[in-house]
């Protein structure tokens, strides 16, 4: 059994289906002891490690394998001396479930007791309502079972999903969903808890993979990215010139800020120098924070195409309507650009740039989109972001796949997809990103990181594009855990990511 944690390994995440499959073949080779009880054994493991003073553990079964699971879990903690009630919501409905709970009465398991005992915070619940089970909706007395394990003033330990959540999008099926202190999830890990309301939902992950051989050899649906502080060493006789440089484009009038931002941001990733190229009608001449910033109000039209090809681009950063202009030139010269914002949705709302942007990767260019889901709905030709919200994974896959782009989808378990790759979920991050100018600082810090590693094929250009907005997104979450305040205001973001760098 282990906890999920945001630094550290990267995980494959098995869908609906996967964990489907690899549930059958694990039944159908199941040695000893069955797999039920190897679950309801590792409920209890965990169950002990979190609440060792609980004076009263509850079970709240469904009718399914999830109810067995924690009928067995009921069993061995009952073996362990601890107090243990089952409360039921219905007769079970499955061959093995029905054995569970015979094992259980055998035990002296307490099953459906006629006058529960009251839960303090010291007590813990377990949720074996549904698991993988639910496919609708919960209703009627399963519903009802989900709202008083909510409102409990003890943790809350949800077997292999929350009850109600759906394991491929990270949402819940309907408006009745547990909120675990608390999940241990069984056989594989899920993409549901990672993303959307995942995260919020399941609280600490832990795995335990029942001693499942095939797990490790079931291709993955996805990635959970959890990143590390390593970097490669800066050789003595290396300077400014070797760690690239960025251009950034945006900061229209009243969004000035959001182009110093990214900005900054590229420069504290390591960027060997940074322009700022500012779109408001009086553009500042330099930033007084970090006069390092070199300040231009005409970069891009000096370029010659071979010199914009050596550069990486940050495009759209507080841009508004006036970075349609910059973006042909963009689009058909930068070998490297970063499209975040008003860029994106320029683009959305402009089909002459639009095939300039699809043909980009038949060139050897490479570049990254930087939504939010509003601003995916946009590209996608959606209503607005709760349909992107609704399947985060498969809106960052078609993203990618329309546009011929690397896509980093932001927000709760940001989605990065490419065509031909794995898509990665990112371990990191929380609401104190939840700020104005966060996302500028997450655009010009991928820049900044790409900027530093070489690359002539397209091959290489793309994989250092995938390298660098993964470890971008990774650390500017990190960033956001590492402190306490609830809010993160974007300056501070920079030079918190600066200092875990």
């Amino acid at each position: 059994m282990q906890r999920i944690a945001t630094r550290g390994p990267s995980w494959p995440l098995h869908d609906l289906a996967a964990t489907r499959r690899l549930e059958a073949q694990a039944l159908g080779a199941d040695p000893p002891p069955p797999l039920m009880q190897r679950a309801g054994a590792a409920v209890a493991q965990l169950a002990l490690a979190l609440a060792p003073h609980a004076q009263c553990i509850r079970i709240v079964a469904g009718v399914g394998n999830n109810g067995g699971d924690g009928l067995e879990a009921a069993i061995a903690l009952g073996c362990l001396g601890k107090h243990v009630e089952v409360v039921r919501v219905g007769p079970p409905a499955s061959v093995d479930a029905r054995a569970a709970l015979d094992r259980a009465r055998a035990a002296g398991v307490a099953i459906d007791p006629t006058d529960p005992r009251p839960l303090g915070p010291q007590d813990l619940a377990i949720d074996a309502l549904l698991g993988l089970g639910a496919s609708r909706p919960p209703e009627g007395p399963i519903a009802a079972a989900i709202k008083d394990l909510n409102a409990l003033p003890c943790p809350v330990l949800a077997i292999d999903l929350p009850s109600g959540l759906q394991p491929d999008t990270g949402q819940p099926l309907g408006s009745a969903c547990v909120r675990a202190t608390h999940t241990l999830t069984l056989l594989t890990l899920k993409p549901g808890l990672f993303t959307g309301q995942g995260r919020d939902l399941a609280g600490s992950v832990w795995l335990d993979d029942l001693q499942c051989a095939d797990v490790a050899e079931a291709p993955p649906s996805a990635l959970l990215h959890a990143g590390t502080l390593d970097l490669p060493p800066r050789r003595h006789a290396q300077h400014k010139g070797s760690f690239g440089d960025v251009a950034v484009i945006g900061g229209a009038p009243g969004m000035v800020g959001a182009a110093l931002l990214a900005g900054r941001a590229a420069h504290a990733a390591g960027a060997g120098r940074v322009f700022v190229q500012c779109l408001a009608d009086a553009p500042p001449d330099h930033d007084m924070v970090r006069p390092e910033l070199m300040l231009r109000h005409d970069w891009l039209r000096h370029q010659e195409p071979t010199a914009l090809a050596s550069a990486t681009v940050v495009a759209g950063c507080g841009g508004g309507d006036a970075i349609r202009a910059a973006l042909p030139a963009l689009l058909a010269h930068a070998r490297r650009l970063v499209l975040d914002a008003d860029a994106l949705n320029v683009i959305a709302a402009d089909e002459m740039l639009q095939a300039p942007l699809r043909q980009r990767a038949r060139r050897g260019a490479a570049t990254v989109l930087t939504p939010h889901p509003l601003e995916a709905a946009r590209l996608l030709e959606l209503a607005d972001g709760s349909a992107v919200q609704a399947d985060r994974l498969g809106a960052a896959r078609a993203l990618a796949e329309r546009w011929q782009c690397l896509v980093l989808l932001k927000g709760s378990g940001s989605v990065m997809a490419a065509p031909g790759r794995l898509p990665l979920i990112n371990a990191s991050g929380n609401a104190a990103l939840a700020s104005a100018g966060t996302g500028d600082v997450l655009a010009g810090w991928i820049g900044g990181l790409w900027a530093q590693q070489p690359g002539d094929t397209a091959d290489e250009v793309a994989e250092s594009a995938w390298r660098s907005a993964a470890r971008a997104a990774w650390l500017h979450g990190a960033a956001a855990e590492a402190g306490s305040a609830p809010v993160l205001r974007a300056a501070d973001l920079v030079e918190r990511m600066a200092a875990l760098r």
